[in-house]
């Protein structure tokens, strides 16, 4: 499997909001990475609607 191609500001901001190096970001298998940006989306969602 070959590494996610992403721009590397990109990479940097996803590894910061989903607390990973980016060596592990950019070998993670696509499907793992939407189901973590997913997850994210629904807790940001979940914070805006308390406050």
């Amino acid at each position: 499997m070959r590494p996610l191609q992403l721009s590397p500001e990109t990479a940097q901001k996803l590894a910061e909001h989903l607390n990973v190096p980016i060596e592990h970001l950019v070998h993670m298998p696509q499907h793992i990475l939407l189901a973590e940006l997913t997850n994210l989306a629904k807790k940001e969602d979940q914070s805006e609607k308390e406050a």
